[in-house]
């Protein structure tokens, strides 16, 4: 069954009718949703709905977006670490190296010059082609235990193989730094319901 948002599908919506509906269900965060989107619909940027969230790019660049959390919410610069942060409101992302967050509090103030300012740059330093592209790692190398999991339970390995490259090397490397058998075996057994559900085993962790 498709979603309804307000009495219209979802799936007939444009991506800014979509956020709209979205700052529109916030409580905690509303005002500074619209204050911020208010903001950034002054540049250039193209309005969208990626995972869920506002987004804004330029030529199909992603430059910024915006997400609310429990006890805060945030701009993010996706080449953020380009910006001189010069009024040093950002905070490095644990995601990606070229990530920067400008979090907001629930008592913070929207200084719309200096926000305007940081998104200004970021656009500029969009057109200007600067851009930290991610840094391609080596395959992932399977521990002798999980491989030896692997063959007694093959819905595993098919989750596993499902899983981003980057959250199979968190677990294989995870088993692996373990300097006991009893503490590897340990944590493959964390590990495998972990796989099953389809979760890295640091997402709890990214959430905030």
């Amino acid at each position: 069954m498709e979603n309804c948002i307000f009495g219209r599908k979802e799936s007939t919506m444009t991506d800014s009718q979509k956020i709209d509906a979205f700052i529109a269900k916030q409580t905690k965060w509303k005002e500074k949703l619209e204050k911020l989107r208010e903001i950034l619909l002054q540049t250039d940027l193209k309005e969208e709905l990626k995972w869920g969230k506002p987004t804004y790019t330029l030529n199909g660049k992603l430059v910024v977006g915006m997400a609310d959390f429990k006890n805060h919410m945030a701009l993010w610069f996706h080449q953020g670490v380009f910006l001189k942060d010069k009024h040093n409101k950002l905070i490095n992302a644990k995601e990606a190296k070229a990530l920067r967050q400008w979090r907001f509090e629930e008592n913070d103030k929207i200084e719309q010059k200096i926000v305007l300012e940081y998104v200004e740059e970021a656009i500029a330093n969009c057109k200007a082609g600067k851009e930290l592209k991610p840094v391609q790692k080596k395959g992932v190398s399977i521990p002798p235990l999980l491989d030896e999991a692997f063959k007694k339970d093959t819905t595993l390995k098919e989750h596993f193989q499902k899983l981003t490259p980057g959250k199979q090397r968190e677990y294989a490397e995870y088993i692996t730094e373990a300097k006991q058998e009893k503490t590897k075996l340990s944590r493959l057994e964390k590990c495998i319901p972990m796989i099953k559900n389809g979760v890295g085993l640091h997402d709890k962790y990214k959430n905030c």
